[in-house]
């Protein structure tokens, strides 16, 4: 923001520059200032270095301190205000700190999938091979996310929640941090970084990187990442060096708790939350990614809209947005498939029934050819810590 002078309340211009006070004021000088107030004709008086101007309102109000410097001189002299940013908080801090070292789930579900599928995992420390029991147990099946409470459970330990339930250890029933995503991440991290293996820089080794689970982005479903080439150590069943293997893995687990932490500190000042969760497929795993949102307190009756996206290889992407206001509820689907779309299409009669027999009240039921677009940013902080 600049100010330009229009006129000077204790002295004139020119009578300025003829005296000391025209060193202080050359181009590039910066100066202090602070406001007085405003003049009866409605101009703010600026006390600046020695003198003291009047100027227009500006278009955003002034700190009681700032600087300015000179940009130019002359009648009626221009002056850049110099109002230093605030200090970055914590969690800016934090989101700087872990957004380039983030990516996606796909490939460490992918390294997870071949493993256990290879005699090489034999070879494995028997610490490192219980980790890795501990993490495919976090995850959850098909069957278990199909049902209410097996969605509430599988959102409660997808990590997100970890910190708040070693809070309250009693909350779920069930011993600290088991069945929890994070906590098994956590644990695996360790069991490498103490054995020696460490994470890479700059994330995985995936050649496509996953954004990050950030709320202005909107919903992103993740495809499976692919599968090892001839050469990977992975497919080598008598691996006599490990660390190349443990090294990727380590980089693998960083990288998502790094994605986990971003949710994490996306959702702590917004009642907003981006949860995903790694999921027992057919022949492999997938991620789901859910976005939960509650309307303002004001709104009557109480809004929560739920919105998923998830890619499986036998439907493509696919994603939707439950809205549920009182007993009204909306439904709309997207998938990237004509196919899919028309599979979709031939489940709608069901569902339409068994949402009448739990009682709630179906205003729309769609699903479109296509996917939405992202929404806009929510959050200026977030795009400042970006930035």
């Amino acid at each position: 923001m600049n100010i330009q002078p229009t006129s000077l309340a204790a002295l004139t211009w020119a009578g300025a520059a003829a005296g000391s006070t025209a060193d202080s004021w050359r181009i590039g000088t910066v100066l202090s200032a602070r406001p007085l107030g405003v003049n009866p004709q409605g101009a703010v008086v600026l006390q600046i270095g020695a003198l003291t101007v009047e100027t227009q309102a500006p278009t955003t109000q002034l700190p009681p301190q700032f600087q300015v410097r000179v940009l130019s001189v002359g009648a009626e002299p221009i002056l850049e205000v110099m109002i230093p940013s605030a200090p970055e908080t914590f969690v800016q801090q934090a989101m700087r700190e872990r957004m380039p070292q983030q990516n996606g789930y796909a490939p460490l579900l992918a390294a997870l999938n071949t493993l256990a599928q290879r005699p090489v995992l034999r070879q494995l420390p028997p610490d490192i091979r219980t980790s890795l029991a501990l993490l495919e147990h976090a995850m959850r099946t098909p069957e278990e996310i199909s049902s209410g409470p097996g969605l509430r459970e599988a959102v409660a330990r997808s990590g997100l929640f970890l910190e708040s339930l070693l809070a309250d250890p009693m909350a779920l029933g069930n011993a600290l941090g088991d069945g929890d995503w994070k906590a098994a991440l956590i644990r695996l991290a360790t069991v490498l970084q103490t054995a020696g293996y460490t994470a890479r820089a700059n994330g995985s080794t995936s050649t496509a990187d996953t954004a990050p689970p950030l709320q202005h982005r909107g919903l992103q479903a993740q495809p499976r990442a692919a599968m090892p080439e001839e050469g990977d150590p992975l497919l080598d069943d008598d691996l006599l060096d490990l660390r190349p293997l443990l090294d990727r893995l380590s980089t693998d687990v960083h990288a998502a708790l790094a994605r986990l932490e971003v949710a994490q500190l996306e959702s702590a000042a917004n009642a907003l939350w981006m949860v995903e969760i790694p999921i027992h497929g057919a022949d492999g795993r997938d991620v789901l990614q859910l976005q939960l949102e509650r309307g303002t307190q004001d709104d009557e009756p109480s809004t929560w809209t739920l919105g998923f996206a998830l890619e499986l290889p036998s439907l493509g992407p696919v994603q939707g947005e439950v809205q549920l206001r009182g007993q009204r509820l909306n439904v709309r689907l997207w998938a990237h498939m004509a196919s899919t779309v028309n599979k979709l299409d031939q489940l709608f009669d069901t569902l339409r029934d068994r949402l009448s027999a739990s009682g709630l009240i179906l205003d729309q039921l769609s699903c479109l050819h296509g996917m939405p677009q992202a929404g806009q940013s929510r959050s200026a902080v977030l795009l400042k810590t970006i930035a």
